[in-house]
């Protein structure tokens, strides 16, 4: 059995060796594979551009299986790959890190530490989010605190599950949302149906939703209408599940708080686009799950397996 392992990340599997009947063979994943490679069973892949997908799907015809490293497994799937390839994905290798991020994020929201950034480089003392202050969110300039706050996690899986408690443990009511009600972790989580009521009364609302025809900017101006004014947005999932024409106008006519968004529909972010100027929007550059944590035990296990005829773990449905 023939894996192909990417040289974008840093695998402890025994890379140009053969071990127990398997061949780990490295490559780059922004160039076509080798012609001396395109017999290889498996693929993990991590990084791969668009046009490396497409070419791999083209002319590795023996390939069985592919194994993404990201949580969601949407450019895997826009290759191209035939019906019989069998797609996994990194889900739970980056719980961690988005979990971390998007605690940064809503406390950033919560604190505005962004306007205290701007405040610095201008060398002004920002006297006004510091000090004594009202505890009222809706005439402070951002959440003020997570502590009492309703946060909505839209798409509740495994990294909406991991960050549940984090935002608990700083006094945060928090209610996930996702395709069945009842509990999950601990947390009461409702289903979309029930989402309007929650979102009359949310103060940080925060999607980790996978990029699929049915979720196409289903964050959309109606969401963003049924948020009082004081809320924030987080977005962390895929930026085409935000509609960000809707938002920006939500912005700018202050009918909401703020958003968080470490996701775009265009990445990298042109530098011609308005959201750069949009007041209280915080962008970041697709960082919060770029570290992926276990990748090697995924892959090994799912090697085994597959050469077992077991079936594997994180098996996306196409």
């Amino acid at each position: 059995m023939k894996v192909l392992l990417p040289t974008s990340l840093s695998l402890d599997l025994p890379v140009d060796q053969t071990v127990d009947g398997v061949t780990y063979v490295s490559y780059a994943p922004d160039a076509p594979v080798p012609d001396a490679h395109t017999d290889a069973d498996a693929l993990v892949a991590w990084g791969n551009t668009s046009e490396q997908l497409a070419d791999t799907a083209r002319r590795l015809t023996a390939l069985r299986w592919v194994q993404a490293l990201a949580a969601g497994p949407d450019a895997i799937l826009a290759a191209g790959f035939a019906p019989e390839v069998v797609v996994t994905s990194g889900r739970s290798l980056h719980d961690g890190p988005v979990s971390e991020h998007t605690l940064a994020l809503a406390l950033s929201a919560a604190r505005r530490l962004d306007l205290m950034v701007d405040a610095q480089r201008d060398s002004r003392w920002a006297g006004e989010l510091g000090g004594s202050q009202s505890g009222d969110r809706a005439t402070y300039p951002g959440l003020g605190t997570l502590a009492g706050a309703a946060v909505t996690v839209w798409g509740f899986g495994s990294i909406g599950q991991a960050l549940a408690p984090l935002l608990q443990m700083l006094g945060a009511d928090v209610v996930g949302v996702a395709t069945t009600a009842g509990e999950r972790s601990g947390f009461p989580v409702i289903t979309e149906d029930e989402l309007p009521a929650r979102l009359a009364e949310t103060d940080l609302l925060v999607a980790i939703l996978p990029a699929t025809p049915e979720t196409e900017k289903i964050v959309s101006e109606k969401v963003f209408a049924a948020l009082p004014d004081h809320a924030w947005v987080v977005n962390v999932g895929r930026g085409a599940t935000l509609d960000e024409v809707a938002l920006e106008q939500a912005l700018r006519a202050g009918t909401l708080g703020g958003a968080a968004l470490d996701v775009v529909a265009t990445e990298p972010l042109p530098a011609s686009s308005t959201l750069w100027e949009t007041p209280n929007l915080i962008l970041t550059p697709h960082a919060a799950g770029g570290r992926p944590q276990g990748a090697t035990e995924l892959v090994a296990e799912n090697v085994a397996a597959f050469r077992e005829g077991r079936t594997l773990r994180n098996v996306v449905s196409r």
